[in-house]
Parts: C-alpha cells; sequence; structure tokens
C-alpha cells in the first residue's frame, strides 16, 4: 500500500475503532439527553455524527490499514488475500480494544459509571435479518466503490450506514466489534449481552454473502473481441 507497518496498521485500526465506538455511543448519549424522550430525533442525531465520523476517520485511515475498524471487513480482506490470516486476527484484537476504550471514554465524558452493561433488548427474526441485510450492503458498498470509484469509498460508507441506521430494523450495527462494545454500555446505542450473538451470526453471514456476490457480479466474463461481436 503505503509502505506502512504492521503496528502503524493496528495503531490505526484501534485509534479508528475508538473514535468510531465514542461517537456511536457518546452521540447516543447526547441526542437521547437533549431529545426529551423523541426517539426519532434522538436516532437522527446519532444517525448524523455516525455517518459524519466514518467519513473522516475512512478518509484519514484507510491508506494506512484500509480504515476497517470492524471485524465482518476485515474477514472479507481476508477471504479476498488482501490480509494473512495472523494480521487480520491482530486487526481484529486491535479494533476491540481501541473500540471498548472509546465506549469508556464517552460513559466518563458524560458523567457515567464507566463499566456497565446494556440492558435493551435487540432480538428476534426481523432484527437478525436486519444486520444481515445491513452488513450485506456495507460490505457490497466497500467493494463496489473500491472496484469502481475508489475515491467515493469514505462518503458511500458514510452515506450507507447513515441510511441503514434507517431502513433496518436493527438500526444498523452492521460491525461485530461494535456490537460487542455496545453491550457495554447502557446507554440509548447499546444492545443486551445475550443478544450480541444473533447480531454477530447474522453480520458475519450477510458479510460472506456480499464477498460471494462481489465476485460474480464485479469482475467481467467477457472480453472486449466478444463484446464488438455480440454487438
Amino acid at each position: 500500500m503505503w509502505g506502512f507497518s504492521l503496528a502503524q496498521k493496528l495503531g490505526a485500526e484501534a485509534l479508528g475503532s475508538f473514535f468510531l465506538f465514542a461517537t456511536v455511543v457518546g452521540s447516543g448519549i447526547m441526542a437521547e439527553t437533549l431529545a426529551g424522550g423523541n426517539v426519532a430525533i434522538a436516532l437522527l442525531g446519532n444517525t448524523l455524527a455516525t455517518g459524519a465520523i466514518l467519513f473522516v476517520l475512512i478518509a484519514i485511515l484507510a491508506p494506512i490499514s484500509g480504515a476497517h475498524f470492524n471485524p465482518a471487513v476485515t474477514l472479507v480482506m481476508f477471504l479476498r488475500k488482501q490480509l494473512p490470516i495472523s494480521a487480520a486476527v491482530l486487526f481484529v484484537m486491535a479494533q476491540l480494544a481501541g473500540g471498548l476504550i472509546g465506549v469508556w471514554s464517552a460513559h466518563v465524558m458524560f458523567d457515567m459509571p464507566v463499566v456497565q452493561f446494556s440492558e435493551k433488548v435487540r432480538t428476534g427474526n426481523g432484527q437478525w435479518l436486519g444486520e444481515l441485510i445491513a452488513t450485506f450492503g456495507l460490505i457490497f458498498t466497500i467493494l463496489g466503490t473500491v472496484r469502481f470509484r475508489p475515491e467515493w469509498v469514505a462518503p458511500a460508507v458514510g452515506l450507507y450506514i447513515s441510511a441503514g441506521y434507517w431502513f433496518t430494523s436493527s438500526t444498523s450495527f452492521a460491525n461485530p466489534a461494535i456490537t460487542v462494545g455496545r453491550a457495554f454500555s447502557n446507554s440509548f446505542a447499546g444492545i443486551a449481552p445475550e443478544h450480541v450473538a444473533g447480531f454477530v451470526i447474522a453480520q458475519f453471514a450477510g458479510a460472506i454473502l456480499a464477498w460471494a456476490l462481489a465476485i460474480w457480479l464485479f469482475e467481467p466474463k467477457t472480453s472486449a473481441t466478444q463484446s464488438s461481436v455480440a454487438k
């Protein structure tokens, strides 16, 4: 890529995950506090902050680590043979470590108990399907823009997640690491720990489906000569 060391890449993943998780949780707390009980307004505030920070973090850190901040993205990059298994495991560890520190930092900023567990119920077939679709769409967006419009990855991901907050039943977590992180926050963005596994399974399933479809859809199957003959 740019010749960055593995340590620099892990640092980028940890720092990006820190700010992403802190933004999701912190903006959720701020939005819920200011919305006065209006859940739609709270979700809108949470949405705008998350989409904006994704744009910024990907624009800055993608040249270093690829700006995954997400084990589902890391898995797909491993499947695409762009990341060895040893580095992929370290990426996920960096994402979880940086992200959890981000969650706890958000709690400190808003004078909440640092260590807590969510009591928010998020489960059931509808929400699991929502997470599968949300993660499928995220990976599909990343692979499509990398293939055809690489300069658009940052805005495309930010806009996709912003849309996903509203069109999916689960509000588009689309990220196994942030799902784990949210379990440690009894706030607007939280998810009860016992419901994490269902979300994570759906997320990885959606990621693998998107990877498989992209292999078929994004690579031309006819040569220029064949195309010209067909015309």
